[in-house]
């Protein structure tokens, strides 16, 4: 990819064209819980910090309907930093909610937010939300860690409506005859994937009766886990595993909870890898390796586990994801394809599973001290109940290590079950209780 390329890259076109096809939008979220007393002017200056980077940007639309999209500059920020009226600390997750539901948009702003409340008991919560098509999790990370401290770095993209319409209009041609070889290219990997594949795309079983008022749009409920790391790397150990076999041990019996597995009990992990690189415009840097689990033994021996990560992350660097290759055809794809084939790939009901690892401990610090909890929250934005129940259900894992903690955020719905963040909340306890854990869970 060329340096400061400002048009998108395939998979960020992929995923803003999914936004305005199905109208449900892939978020990132940190939630930073303060129990002693914040630094006000400090967060405001971490709020202005914040719109720089990778999200100092916006969408511009290619002059052509299928031509590719471009990045603009949209740096730094007008608003106000906003301080919500203080709460009861029992409203903590519907506030975190609320700040999720509040508009997001990648192409006309804003494209991020940042929020503070503080709560009646003293504690103090602050949220940063923004489009995982302006950034992944590890671009949110960074993004926060660099507000934090002060770090100011932006890319040199043009301003909004630089290119006149005709000027636009013949460049976006030229770029389309230009990548027509790689197109035609694509055309023919995309034949042969959807011939191999072609059980999958006539549709399997009929879905299971909705439930009623499926069309209505729902907040997936959520839950987070905070584990003592010294604990949680003893019972690795002595499982015969490391800290993410557990990890994925763990999301494989949650996922057997919120029935997110194969007919045969296995349950196959989406876990996401970063290549993200220095100076990497790309939203979204990272590749998906699918891991096979079978959970039934975990809770007592984590090797196979740990086999079958080792071999995932080896099949992905032998032999990348066949899918991302049809990445260049998505320009091309109208609107009703991409919702008619937006769940054809979750026939085995996967489960997504991103731990980050050791954090960079400036990310905990918004207010130039350390929080006491930092919350990791991968959600989504306009999710009908039709949705997940024509797929099975929705179950995403991340976590990080911090300050001596394993800090675990999941988002889960089950068909047919009780979707409440208390029944999540128990549901996370049973399993963490299984490996002989126990946390603060949230």
């Amino acid at each position: 990819m060329r340096t400061h390329d400002d048009r998108l890259a395939y998979i960020d076109q992929a995923s803003f064209l999914s936004i305005r096809a199905t109208g449900r939008q892939q978020l990132g979220q940190l939630v930073w819980l303060y129990e002693h007393p914040v630094d006000y002017d400090a967060l405001r200056r971490f709020h202005r910090n914040y719109g720089h980077g990778l999200v100092g940007r916006r969408i511009e639309r290619s002059a052509l309907p299928f031509g590719r999209h471009r990045w603009v500059a949209d740096v730094g920020t007008t608003r106000e930093l906003e301080i919500s009226a203080p709460r009861p600390r029992e409203e903590l997750n519907a506030w975190m909610d609320e700040q999720a539901e509040l508009p997001i948009d990648p192409e006309h702003g804003p494209g991020w937010r940042v929020g503070v409340l503080p709560m009646t008991d003293g504690s103090t919560a602050v949220s940063a939300v923004l489009s995982h098509t302006l950034a992944d999790g590890i671009g949110l990370l960074l993004t926060s860690a660099q507000a934090a401290t002060g770090q100011i770095n932006n890319f040199p993209y043009p301003a909004r409506l630089a290119r006149t319409r005709r000027r636009a209009v013949a460049s976006d041609v030229a770029q389309t005859i230009r990548d027509l070889p790689e197109v035609g290219r694509t055309v023919v990997a995309a034949a042969k994937l959807a011939y191999k594949r072609r059980d999958e795309l006539r549709g399997g079983d009929a879905p299971p009766p909705l439930a009623t008022g499926a069309d209505e749009n729902v907040v997936v409920p959520t839950a987070s886990a905070f584990v003592n790391a010294d604990d949680w790397d003893a019972r690795a150990d002595s499982l015969g595993g490391n800290s993410y076999s557990l990890m994925a041990g763990f999301v494989s019996r949650l996922a057997i909870k919120m029935g997110r597995h194969r007919p045969d009990g296995a349950v196959s992990l989406l876990v996401a890898m970063s290549d993200r690189t220095e100076g990497d415009t790309r939203g979204n840097a990272v590749s998906l390796a699918t891991v096979v689990v079978d959970p039934a033994p975990v809770a007592q021996d984590l090797s196979a586990v740990r086999a079958a990560m080792k071999k995932g992350l080896r099949d992905l660097k032998e032999t990348p994801d066949e899918t991302f290759a049809l990445l260049p055809l998505n320009p091309f794809v109208p609107k009703k394809a991409v919702r008619r084939t937006a769940g054809v790939m979750f026939g085995d009901l996967p489960v997504s599973c991103s731990n980050v690892g050791p954090l960079d401990p400036a990310v905990n610090r918004p207010d130039g001290t350390d929080a006491e909890y930092l919350f990791l929250r991968p959600v989504d934005q306009g999710v009908t109940r039709h949705e997940l129940e024509r797929v099975g259900g929705h179950l995403v894992v991340a976590a990080g290590r911090l300050n001596g903690t394993m800090s675990i955020g999941v988002v889960g719905y089950k068909v047919g079950g009780t979707n409440t963040h208390a029944a999540l909340r128990a549901t996370v306890e049973q399993v963490l209780a299984e490996f002989g854990l126990t946390g603060t869970i949230i």
